[in-house]
């Protein structure tokens, strides 16, 4: 597949193609030796990127892909790059191609599964494969997962480590794989080490082997690299070595024919299929295990062992000759195995014994738009999360169970507490509160397999990680979830790869950031949000909000929640504050039918917060400094000059609303001609807190003046007042900008 998208293809632009031949070769015997033999219905395995195309050939060999897409390697609307559940035609259970996302990802969907037995219903049996490359262990998130303490109970989790000692550069030096095996085992997990195959192992049984033995564990791994580079004379000469036990080995591989000795040192364990069956056959089910395999990247191939082979393309003799080697027609490459064959009766079986029934999608329960109450008195969207989850689970209680909420350590300073205490924290098993019987303690921390909240201590990345698979049970097992994921919203931009990794894998869900902004002004530049306004209007598969009042967090977030969960789905992102704000501003309408047009409204993107008789300037706010917007209407109506007042809610709406009114998108655009009308259109000021071209582009409605005003430096510690005329956004300069527009 890889020689066909890089050297038969036309490739008229020039532009690389790529692939990797080396990393599939060196996981070929791991991946047969699984799915042609130990994968079970219920099995999900996740596979290192590199080696996509080892699976799609596999899929072609079990029935599960068409040959027309063999060609398609790399090519538009073809088999992908990496592996896609949502973008390849045939079977994937993990999209990969992130380092170490994809490699925890079937922790996370461990997780997700045993949550969707105990709260909905059962979904069957199976193990959480992950096939990883050794350097993908060089990512901090892997071992962040490896060490919560969770995961040691979740004995449904195995992982193989391709261990071919090389990076995308060079012979990683010093891989010591003692030193994996006891960070995996101090970890909980069990470890079972597949070093060498049944030739090497019987050499070792020889006169002179342990010696050999020793010699081959102990020398660099760039010295074993080369050795696979060698002739059998020049093994002859370097292997032995220059130590105590020299003669020994020489004499004892003095004794092989040049045939055996090459095979010889080549023969690892995660080449050798019967080395690959009796390591699963120790694995142990009530812990998470590694099987740490001996590989040889590029093993077969006239690149293998070399440093700079990760990219390298056999050229069409080489393929040739690769072809004759294997008994193969190199004009004719995808011929499957006679059915009469035995390794095509080996195929027929594999494909019956994977056969998994269809999913039969599950449609999510009913949740309410409105629950009908009216926010008063002085309050923070913050605190308006928790009240939410609390009134839906009395309001909707079918929608309220698979609402599952995740944190890293926040769960009270982001007023979780509440639900927390109602809805009690998943564990693996359950574990006594210690606590239960002090009266000072507000948080009940009551840990059990029917716990609606996850807490995974402070790792970003792997919250995020799990917010991906618990929003794709929907299409796994037909479940549908509604995960809700909180976090500091600066610490968004540290999550924001993984997360968006998980919307582009099909996992649907909800992240809020909170506090947020130079809002959290006591705390300093480090803890100020500045670019996450950005990030929610431009990420794909996602509609943002940032919502200024309480009211307006209850109809975003219903809103959001009933997005999850479908094949017409999508993700959300709230940007919460900390800021306590009067409820009365909101102007909530009391008749119903303006309610639920106010209600619209806020759903769809922006709304009139004020609305004047010809209006010299639109002030345009967005979350907490919606305040200073009405205050510096009201300054300027003192000088003689009208201001409309428009509350934005979501700004990537209103920019897919432009989109759709320019024929760019499909999407509605009513929102634009009720709260930005043309007979209205009047000089603007934007303001928010964080990057003001988050909203910059609203001029372009009417094309009409404008100031944008926001955050654009790194923040000062401070009170409100100070840090918010620091950076522009108070009072005082919406009312300089307006006036200046005006002018």
């Amino acid at each position: 597949m890889i020689h066909h998208a890089n050297r038969v293809r036309p490739n008229p632009s020039g532009l690389k193609v790529g692939g990797h031949q080396a990393s599939s070769a060196s996981m070929v015997s791991i991946m047969t030796s699984l799915w042609f033999g130990q994968l079970r219905p219920g099995d999900r395995v996740s596979v290192k990127p590199h080696a996509s195309p080892v699976l799609h050939a596999i899929n072609y060999l079990l029935g599960e892909l068409d040959e027309k897409y063999l060609t398609t390697l790399r090519e538009f609307g073809g088999l992908q790059s990496y592996p896609s559940r949502t973008k390849d035609p045939d079977p994937v259970d993990y999209s990969t191609g992130s380092v170490g996302i994809g490699a925890t990802a079937p922790i996370w969907g461990a997780i997700a599964r045993r949550f969707v037995d105990t709260r909905i219903g059962s979904t069957g049996t199976g193990r959480q494969y992950s096939l990883v490359g050794d350097a993908e262990l060089d990512e901090g998130a892997v071992w962040e997962a490896i060490l919560d303490p969770s995961v040691a109970e979740l004995g449904e989790i195995v992982w193989i480590v391709d261990l071919n000692r090389q990076s995308l550069d060079r012979v990683v030096p010093k891989i010591a794989t003692g030193r994996l095996e006891s960070m995996f085992s101090a970890a909980g997990w069990q470890v079972i080490t597949v070093k060498f195959g049944a030739l090497l192992e019987s050499l070792f049984t020889r006169p002179g082997g342990s010696a050999l033995r020793t010699r081959i564990l102990d020398m660099p791994n760039p010295e074993y690299q080369r050795l696979l580079r060698c002739t059998a004379e020049q093994v002859r000469t370097r292997l032995p070595g220059q130590g105590p036990d020299a003669a020994a080995i020489g004499s004892l591989i003095a004794g092989l024919d040049d045939d055996t000795l090459l095979r010889a040192i080549r023969n690892l364990g995660g080449h050798d299929l019967d080395a690959l069956r009796a390591a699963y056959g120790q694995i142990d089910d009530t812990r998470p295990t590694v099987i740490i395999a001996y590989t040889i990247k590029g093993r077969g191939l006239p690149t293998q062992g070399h440093p700079q082979n990760h990219s390298s393309l056999l050229t069409v003799d080489q393929y040739k000759q690769l072809a004759v080697e294997l008994g193969m027609d190199p004009a004719n490459p995808w011929s499957r195995f006679d059915p009469d064959s035995t390794a095509g009766r080996v195929c027929t079986a594999s494909a019956q014994r994977l056969k998994r029934d269809p999913v039969e999608l599950a449609t999510p329960p009913a949740v309410p738009a409105d629950m009908g109450r009216t926010p008063s008195g002085t309050s923070t969207t913050q605190t308006a999360l928790g009240r939410v989850l609390l009134d839906l689970s009395r309001q909707a209680p079918d929608a309220a169970q698979r609402v599952v909420t995740v944190s890293p350590d926040v769960s009270s300073s982001t007023n979780l507490a509440g639900w927390l205490n109602k809805v009690g924290v998943w564990s693996p098993n359950e574990r006594r509160n210690w606590f239960a019987d002090d009266a000072e303690t507000i948080m009940h921390w009551r840990e059990k397999p029917t716990g609606q909240h996850m807490e995974l201590g402070i790792a970003e990345t792997n919250l995020v990680g799990l917010m991906g698979e618990l929003g794709a049970t929907w299409s796994r097992w037909g479940q549908p979830l509604f995960p809700i994921g909180v976090m500091y919203d600066p610490f968004v931009e540290r999550a924001l790869e993984p997360w968006s990794y998980g919307i582009y894998g099909g996992g649907q869900s909800i992240l809020v950031g909170t506090p947020s902004g130079v809002t959290l002004a006591a705390e300093g530049g480090a803890h100020q949000s500045i670019k996450t306004p950005s990030i929610g209007l431009e990420q794909p598969g996602c509609i943002s909000y940032e919502p200024a009042f309480a009211i307006d967090v209850e109809w975003t977030l219903l809103s959001c929640i009933s997005r999850l969960g479908r094949p017409d789905g999508s993700s959300s992102y709230l940007r919460l504050s900390t800021r306590p704000v009067d409820q009365t501003f909101a102007a909530v309408p009391t008749d119903p039918a303006a309610r639920e047009r106010r209600r619209r409204q806020v759903v769809a993107g922006a709304y009139a917060l004020r609305h004047v008789e010809r209006a010299a300037v639109t002030l345009v706010g967005m979350g907490a400094v919606v305040i200073e917007t009405l205050a510096a209407a009201d300054r300027l109506v003192e000088q003689g000059i009208a201001a409309d007042v428009v509350c934005v809610t979501s700004p990537g709406l209103l920019f897919e609303a432009m989109q759709a009114r320019r024929g760019l998108a499909d999407r509605p655009s009513w929102i634009l001609d009720q709260v930005f009308p043309a007979d209205r259109a009047a000089p603007m000021v934007t303001v928010l807190d964080g990057h003001p071209h988050t909203l910059a582009f609203l001029t372009g409605i009417n094309n009409v003046r404008g100031a944008a005003l926001g955050v654009s430096k790194f923040g000062q510690a401070g009170s409100l007042d100070d840090v918010y005329r620091y950076h522009g956004i108070d009072t005082d300069s919406i009312v300089r900008a307006a006036l200046d527009i005006v002018d």
